[in-house]
């Protein structure tokens, strides 16, 4: 069964822009920069029929303009017992939009409905045990100075990850432009 989900990819100049942010935190394992990504609809372990549905669908995606981003700050996910370090992304109509299609063809394919409230975000890092609340705070706190990122996600990507917690590689396996 593939591990899929449906994202924007990262750009290059800004993954490069996010480096000064990696490291400094134990207990954190910090994604490989070419794996950051803009989460739009997880899928999850599924069957390969599903999949291929999926893929099928996915390639019914409306005509669109380019999706403006903004990474617009460090973030933790988790409180009391963090789970990942983060660059939140600027809550947008258009990406509302293109989430929302994305969640409808989906479930067209056969998945369940997704119980979590959207949260645009990128990963930086995934955190262990050993992260506690009060070092992330600390790292938060003593992180350079964030000056908001942005970038025009032209294509929705299915992308496969390995049976892991989380983090990569991930590969791209099908690419949806928006024109």
């Amino acid at each position: 069964m593939p591990r899929l989900f449906t994202a924007l990819a990262v750009p290059p100049e800004v993954t490069d822009a996010l480096a000064p942010f990696r490291g400094g935190l134990a207990g954190a394992r910090w994604i490989e920069a070419c794996d950051y990504h803009v989460t739009l609809r997880f899928l999850g372990d599924v069957p390969l029929h599903m999949a291929e549905d999926a893929a099928e669908l996915l390639g019914e995606i409306r005509p669109r303009a380019p999706v403006e981003i903004i990474l617009e700050g460090l973030a933790a996910f988790g409180g009391d017992k963090p789970r990942a370090i983060l660059a939140a992304v600027s809550a947008n109509p258009d990406l509302a939009d293109l989430q929302a299609e994305q969640e409808r063809l989906i479930r067209r394919a056969g998945a369940e409905p997704e119980r979590r409230k959207f949260v645009p975000h990128v990963t930086l890092a995934r955190l262990r045990r050993a992260a506690t609340p009060e070092a992330v705070a600390m790292y938060l706190s003593q992180a350079p100075l964030f000056t908001p990122l942005q970038f025009f996600a032209c294509e929705v990507v299915l992308y496969s990850a390995r049976d892991s917690t989380g983090g990569g590689p991930y590969v791209a396996e099908a690419r949806y432009p928006f024109a």
